[in-house]
């Protein structure tokens, strides 16, 4: 409120405020201040004081009073205002001038500092306009108030009441700051220091004082009626001297409580509004914290989907490198093995090559006829073993082997965020592997076969009555019933220390420290429910079950951090954590055979638990917003694994 209590011309709180024709309100003395002589002899036009009442000046000339001899006119005809260009210089847009106790009241001119308008003077000068003695009683309340709860500006921290201001310095002190900061010699020996209080006293000294406003036109009047006809107040001296007697004039009281009435019920619409206007700055506040939430949020998902795409590609990469290892390999042991068969006829020809050329150069006839013949054989046989193919490589150097991956460089270059309606994905396949009957209900599971723009939030089944009839469409809602997913452990995200097995569908853990885990699926909206079975339970420990963010820490139990939603559970009891906060304890626990389940409602925005198809405890955890995935915390103690999981 403060704001409305300071003078446009000197900033500081009023101090016996006039109104202005134009409604603004300016100290006596500022008035005084910012009050500008015309040049002699150019009275404005329609300037001269009729039966006391304020000329108003049409066409009056406007100046820069920076070179008075620039001057331009403008015309308002009737309008009792003229307006004017303030100094640039000025304070607030109006040039202040010496107090104008030379100046003659015919020959000057007032210009309000907020809309510029300006008005002459007549003879009677400022005391023309009526004082505000409203604005008076208020800001000397309000000087009484902060009066009371000065405190000294000097100090930083916890500020004590202040004992003495300064009048000149305009600054409040304790007794501390007083002696150290203004001690009273040298200059400072001539300045005068008061109570706070007491200071507020002088500046306003009849605060409690209601004197009775006073004619304008009539000083020794008061106001007693209120012409409706001007809008003003008006004595009774006004009424009789024919001034206001056509006028509707209406008792002064009776037009002070309907005026009141009217300010009330305005006010209380303005305070609607400003209501409305808390409400929805707490709102903005709220979006700023909901941007920066999703914001770190959607990075995380963003992160984490580009890291699943790195790893696949990395995994497939490997793969790739182990067949062409094989391949490598494959070729290099026939090589070698065609080398190793190579040599070793290379050797036996060789040798018998050389036993024939000694058996050659012997000079005895009969001996060398008695094994020639089969020395002939065998170089005729080892010539056979020599045909052609036999001195060709079976392999070749080259790797028949070949990968284009173009496609998959040009999807990655074009991978980019969708803001429109995407396009209607393709149908799933179903893995009929996984499908099953139980009594009357079906589990169906189906994988993606393209890589989405945005998550699918569901399908439309057709199913027939398996004669060939024709085919039913059932649309998944909350009023129709249920569709049914699937989801595993997500190994990619999963702590180092989790062991996965069974197609990712069983954890367990090789260390005594618990680890958490999560699923493959995330949820933002809908009925999910899903059931984890407890495989193995040695030593009493508490495992966990929940939900949780896709950042939350991976290497403590689940819900010690505020990014998970937990049930820890041992044989005899269970807690349910969030934040490292443990509430509701419940008894009853788990043993091996158990099945825990999970029921996120986020049409509720509601968590809750069941242990054997029954709820554990009341519901665990309300107000959930955002996107949540199925996790669990466990450690080297505890096997996991998970079952159907449905939505709705």
């Amino acid at each position: 409120m403060e704001e409305e209590l300071k003078c446009p011309v000197c900033g500081s709180l009023f101090t016996d405020p006039i109104i202005l024709p134009c409604s603004h309100n300016v100290c006596a003395g500022c008035a005084r201040s910012i009050a500008v002589q015309t040049p002699d002899g150019e009275t404005p036009p329609h300037a001269a004081a009729t039966h006391g009442r304020l000329a108003a000046s049409a066409g009056a000339p406007d100046y820069d009073y920076l070179d008075v001899d620039k001057m331009s006119t403008h015309s308002e005809t009737d309008s009792g205002y003229g307006s004017y260009t303030p100094c640039a210089k000025s304070p607030n847009g109006v040039r202040v001038f010496p107090p104008p106790v030379l100046l003659a009241a015919r020959h000057c001119s007032v210009t309000c500092p907020l809309c510029h308008r300006s008005v002459s003077l007549d003879e009677r000068g400022l005391r023309a306009f009526p004082r505000n003695r409203l604005l008076e009683a208020v800001v000397a309340r309000h000087r009484q108030g902060r009066a009371r709860a000065v405190k000294c500006q000097l100090c930083d921290r916890n500020p004590p009441d202040a004992t003495v201001t300064c009048e000149q310095c305009d600054v409040s002190y304790c007794n501390a700051c007083q002696q150290r900061c203004h001690p009273a010699r040298g200059p400072l020996a001539k300045h005068r220091l008061v109570p706070p209080a007491a200071l507020a006293q002088q500046q306003q000294p009849a605060a409690s004082t209601r004197v009775p406003s006073t004619c304008v036109e009539h000083e020794a009047e008061n106001y007693s009626a209120y012409c409706a006809s001007c809008r003003t107040p008006v004595c009774y001296v006004c009424v009789e001297d024919g001034k206001h007697g056509k006028h509707d004039v209406k008792p002064l009281a009776v037009m002070w409580k309907q005026h009141k009435c009217q300010l009330s019920q305005a006010l209380n619409g303005v305070s609607d509004k400003a209501k409305d206007a808390k409400e929805f700055l707490v709102q903005l506040k709220n979006l700023l914290q909901q941007i920066q939430e999703n914001g770190v949020e959607f990075e995380a998902c963003l992160v984490a989907q580009c890291d699943a795409l790195i790893e696949a590609l990395t995994r497939q990469k490997a793969k790739l490198l182990t067949k062409v290892t094989k391949e490598k390999e494959s070729k290099l042991k026939t090589v070698r093995d065609q080398i190793t068969h190579c040599t070793m006829k290379l050797r036996q020809t060789t040798g018998m090559m050389e036993y024939c050329l000694e058996v050659i150069k012997e000079n005895d006839p009969s001996g060398f006829l008695l094994i020639s013949d089969a020395l002939i054989k065998r170089v005729q046989a080892s010539q056979d073993q020599w045909v052609k193919g036999a001195l060709e490589p079976k392999v070749c150097p080259e790797f028949a082997l070949s990968i284009n991956t173009d496609p998959l460089m040009q999807s990655i270059l074009q991978l980019d965020f969708t803001q429109d309606t995407p396009a209607v994905p393709p149908a799933p396949l179903l893995q009929l592997e996984k499908c099953c009957m139980r009594n009357n209900s079906a589990t169906l599971a189906w994988r993606i076969t393209a890589v989405q723009a945005l998550p699918v939030e569901g399908y439309i089944l057709e199913l027939d009555d398996g004669n060939g009839g024709q085919y039913r469409v059932w649309i998944p809602s909350p009023n129709c019933g249920w569709y049914f997913a699937w989801f595993t452990f997500d190994p990619i995200s999963a702590h180092r220390d989790i062991v996965l097995s069974n197609e990712n569908q069983t954890v367990s853990c090789n260390s005594y420290d618990d680890r958490v885990v999560l699923g493959t699926a995330a949820f933002s909206k809908g009925v999910h429910y899903w059931e984890l079975s407890v495989d193995r339970y040695d030593n009493h420990p508490d495992p966990a079950f929940g939900v949780a963010r896709i950042n939350t820490m991976k290497d403590m139990m689940l819900g010690k951090d505020d990014k998970a939603w937990a049930m820890y559970v041992d044989n005899n009891r269970s807690w349910f954590m969030h934040n490292n906060s443990h509430t509701n304890r419940a008894e009853g626990g788990i043993t091996k055979g158990s099945t825990v389940g999970v029921l996120l409602d986020l049409t509720k925005h509601t968590l809750t638990f069941f242990i054997n198809k029954e709820q554990h405890g009341p519901v665990a955890f309300e107000n959930l917003e955002g996107v949540f995935m199925p996790a669990v915390s466990l450690n080297r103690n505890v096997q996991v694994s998970t079952m159907s999981r449905t939505s709705q």
